[in-house]
């Protein structure tokens, strides 16, 4: 009779423990697969607000209703079983959570619904969980509601007269790449409006310098070259960047076709600014950027590179610069459209290329370049 009762014990404690595990794990499953939905550009349960008590993102704030049609199985702690006060307040606290991630993944589902519009009071508080948190993965739904709400011409002057573009600036100091891309998208949605290009000019510096430095292809990097672009659109701010036109030029020759784009969207502003021509041309190119018209190279990369180029012809005042063209140096752009002229057939490889269309925006780029940089051969 006692080695049955000692069996039975054993058992019952083998049974017990194998379930506390296995809704241990179902709980880390779920934490995991939400960070990971936070990651995809989702919103995350959020429910360890840390330093900053209440606050709270999207419409998280609402009362938690038990009684929803969609609601789910709710996994328990271990200790939540217990039928004592401290169990009941476990209990409320995983229906809460619940709940919370049942309605983000309903506004993941449907991010332009009117849901996901704060208030400028949950936008205060958002901000306030982004100063004051310290939690990557808070920061990055935080900022995942902040970019989603800054989406909207209204919200950004909201979040700007809340002191949100320094709170948000601040973040780029962060190692995380996952966490400084969410400020850097935020950032970027803020960006188009005026008032607020203003007050984000002094971080420009620091933006380039860190998309410059950034892994090559990284989230980080296309994220930075879209903020810069988004800065770039008007005259006003593009003279801070032409320290940094070779590195630009260096990143379009060795990244991959989506940086490529990106980087010829930022210099597609720069050179429409006449301006900025002299800047353009001065820039360091690597030699590797001659290789670029071939039959593997995409046909819109090298159409749009033309283009730049074409508005670089265009801008720049040849005949009233033309003593001052022996300044440019060795390597400079101004050197490599020289040879792109007199050397286009043989290094360049025109003639083999497949595309009718490159064939005639070359032939016509060449003969246009010719007028300016060859006037007197031409005669």
């Amino acid at each position: 009779m006692g080695y049955a009762r000692k069996v039975g014990w054993v058992t019952a404690g083998l049974v017990i423990g194998a379930g506390a595990c296995y809704c241990i794990y179902r709980l880390t499953r779920g934490r995991k697969q939400n960070k990971e939905k936070m990651a995809e550009g989702g919103s995350g349960d959020v429910d360890d607000v840390g330093d900053c008590p209440g606050a709270r993102y999207n419409d998280w704030s609402d009362d938690d209703d038990d009684s929803s049609e969609n609601k789910g199985i709710v996994w328990y702690p271990p200790w939540a079983r217990i039928g004592t006060e401290a169990g009941t307040r476990a209990r409320a606290r995983a229906r809460a959570r619940a709940t919370r991630a049942r309605r983000a993944v309903q506004k993941r589902a449907s991010p332009n619904s009117d849901d996901t519009i704060l208030s400028p009071q949950e936008l205060q508080k958002v901000l306030c969980l982004v100063e004051m948190s310290e939690k990557p993965y808070i920061l990055e739904a935080a900022l995942i509601a902040l970019g989603n709400n800054a989406a909207y011409a209204f919200n950004r002057d909201i979040i700007r007269d809340l002191g949100g573009l320094p709170i948000v600036a601040k973040i780029l100091n962060t190692r995380d790449p996952i966490v400084k891309e969410k400020a850097l998208i935020v950032l970027n949605n803020l960006s188009v409006n005026a008032e607020n290009q203003r007050r984000l000019k002094i971080y420009m510096n620091q933006v380039c310098d860190d998309t410059i430095t950034s892994r090559l292809n990284s989230s980080v990097q296309l994220a930075g070259l879209r903020l810069l672009t988004n800065m770039t659109v008007t005259n006003e701010y593009q003279h801070m960047l032409a320290n940094s036109i070779s590195d630009f030029f260096r990143l379009f020759s060795a990244g991959n076709e989506e940086t490529k784009f990106q980087v010829l969207k930022l210099l597609l502003n720069l050179a429409e600014n006449p301006a900025m021509a002299r800047e353009l041309l001065r820039a360091q190119v690597p030699s590797s950027l001659g290789s670029l018209f071939n039959k593997k190279e995409n046909k819109e990369v090298i159409l749009k590179l033309l283009v730049i180029f074409e508005n670089i012809n265009d801008n720049f005042k040849w005949e009233e610069n033309e003593p001052t063209q022996n300044a440019f140096s060795e390597g400079s752009l101004f050197f490599f459209l020289k040879e792109f002229q007199v050397c286009a057939d043989k290094i360049l490889g025109i003639e083999s290329h497949h595309d009718f269309l490159v064939k005639v925006k070359v032939g016509k780029f060449m003969a246009k370049l010719a007028e300016h940089m060859f006037p007197k051969t031409q005669e």
